[in-house]
């Protein structure tokens, strides 16, 4: 069976390919994005298979 570890991220609006981007040359799965505490921030859920 897979086991998963997750990671919650602040995302700014301005940058966010390049926080994406960061976040999967390590490995991690974009699962979702949703609003953050205010319109200008992002908040990403990813997620990766523990070896």
């Amino acid at each position: 069976m897979t086991k998963w570890e997750y990671v919650t991220v602040p995302v700014l609006i301005h940058a966010t390919k390049q926080i994406l981007d960061n976040w999967g040359s390590e490995g991690w799965e974009l699962v979702q994005i949703v609003p953050g505490a205010n319109p200008e921030n992002l908040v990403a859920y990813f997620k990766r298979a523990v070896n």
